[in-house]
């Protein structure tokens, strides 16, 4: 793996360009250009380069932009989500991957990956646990310096986020997250900590929610007495998307960067804060060195081949998958299944599999294999092997007809497996789940099926945990996360 590079390594550069530039051009260099990019200063050699989600594969977006998801992007490997790679412990094979969500950023000129997503997993209802590694600081820590270090051997840069105790989706933007000191430190900041002393992200980006009653964008001890002071971060602090709240006091407390654009309103209200006095020019000056110091960075990329082995990545990706599922019952040896037997597959998931979650990750795949052509291609007769989708993919209540076609298939096989979980619209950017069960049609197919075959695999594709109250029934249950 090669050497990561740093901001600092631009800073003697983009002090020289700093001191040419005008208020105004600073002032502008304060947010964002649009959506994705940032500002360009021309007359002194600064391009715009772009930033853009996700945290487990590229989702840039050439056409329409947006932030939670909606809108198409070019196709990139969807790797699997940080629930389940944590589920691997293994930081070679998180740098790995981050190795190769670094070269599809250099193959599309992506400068900076918005990623990790590294948030402590407070509470199993969180809509958005699929997007963060663990409950556990320690284990966050190891694993999103692996990956950052993976990415940014590749030249690019990445964002650890959200900082800080952004723990839920449910009022996110203006939710008060009150924590005392120890738990601060041991459990929301340690995770952050380490990511930041043993891999130097280029960018911290900041939370929504308020912290001890102050905006985490606005909140000088979080951002520059900790961050900076304390933990030695060498690079730039950008807000969540729209998490601006007061831009002179995020200046004065350490935030450098304002993304989206703010069409130019927060531009004036910092030369205005200049002009009288209210803030210090030199202050500007070393924000705007950072945010050029990373432009001058970017640029590099322009400069490298295009070239991408995109099955390779798939491969890695599958790898990926299988390292990081979870057997979590496996009486009388029932898996790994037989090559030779009569299998029915149950379950719309075998057909039309739930890989990621929704929201600002959501990837468009280069590849997308469904289980049940894997299984095709591993047993040596593809007619034993027989299929009934068992429940509407996109609805909550039971339908008879499917549990008694699915029931009626099971019966006939030697082996029946499962595919069940949640479905989209159960976790996402944006809201938190109301509680942890499956739907109710997934949870009455499996009691169905066990009834008909003992021998009942049931394969899991969840972002966050679930209750099983049929986990007893079963010969095997495999925990597959949202598996890429």
């Amino acid at each position: 793996m090669k050497k990561q590079i740093g901001l600092s390594s631009k800073h003697k550069q983009a002090a020289d360009i700093v001191a040419k530039m005008t208020l105004e051009e600073k002032a502008a260099f304060c947010s964002g250009k649009d959506f994705w990019h940032l500002e360009a200063c021309e007359r002194l050699g600064v391009p715009s380069v772009m930033v853009t989600d996700g945290p487990h594969g590229l989702r840039k977006q050439a056409g329409e932009a947006d932030h939670v998801g909606l809108n198409a992007s070019v196709p990139a490997t969807c790797f699997p989500t940080a629930s389940a790679l944590a589920s691997s412990w293994d930081t070679d094979l998180l740098r790995e991957v981050g190795v190769a969500l670094g070269e599809q950023c250099v193959a599309e000129n992506v400068a900076v990956l918005l990623g990790p997503g590294m948030n402590i997993k407070r509470h199993p209802l969180c809509g958005r646990n699929f997007e963060y590694f663990s409950e556990d600081p320690l284990l966050t820590g190891e694993l999103a310096a692996a990956m950052i270090q993976g990415v940014q051997s590749q030249g690019v840069g990445t964002s650890v986020k959200h900082y800080a105790v952004n723990n839920q989706e449910q009022w996110r933007m203006f939710v008060d997250a009150i924590v005392d000191q120890r738990t601060l430190r041991e459990i929301y900041l340690r995770g952050f900590e380490i990511a930041v002393k043993k891999a130097q992200p280029w960018t911290v980006m900041c939370a929504y929610n308020r912290l001890n009653g102050t905006y985490c964008s606005e909140h000088t001890w979080l951002l520059n007495s900790v961050l900076r002071d304390e933990w030695g971060f060498e690079g730039l602090v950008v807000t969540d998307w729209g998490a601006m709240n007061d831009r002179i006091l995020g200046v004065s407390a350490g935030l450098d960067l304002e993304m989206p654009a703010s069409g130019g309103v927060n531009d004036e209200r910092i030369i205005a804060a200049v002009r009288r006095g209210a803030l210090a020019e030199s202050d500007i000056d070393q924000i705007v060195q950072r945010i050029v110091s990373l432009s001058l960075l970017g640029a590099d990329l322009s400069e490298r081949g295009t070239s991408i082995d995109q099955a390779a990545h798939h491969q890695l990706a599958r790898k990926a998958a299988i390292e990081s599922s979870v057997l979590l019952k496996n009486e009388g040896q029932l898996l790994p299944l037989p090559t030779s037997a009569n299998i029915a597959v149950i379950g719309a998931f075998a057909k039309q599999p739930r890989y990621q979650g929704a929201g600002s990750s959501q990837v468009t795949p280069t590849r997308l294999d469904s289980a049940f052509e894997s299984m095709q291609t591993l047993i040596s007769d593809p007619t034993t092997l027989r299929y009934a989708p068992g429940y509407e993919p996109t609805h909550s209540k039971p339908d008879s007809a499917l549990i008694d076609e699915a029931v009626a298939l099971a019966r006939s096989a030697d082996i029946a497996v499962v595919f069940a979980g949640l479905p989209g619209i159960y976790e996402s950017e944006g809201f938190d789940r109301q509680h942890m069960r499956l739907p109710e049609q997934h949870d009455r197919l499996i009691e169905a099926i066990c009834d008909a075959n003992p021998n009942t695999v049931v394969v899991l594709a969840n972002g966050a945990p679930v209750e099983m109250p049929w986990i007893a029934r079963p010969g095997a249950v495999l925990e597959s996360y949202l598996s890429g």
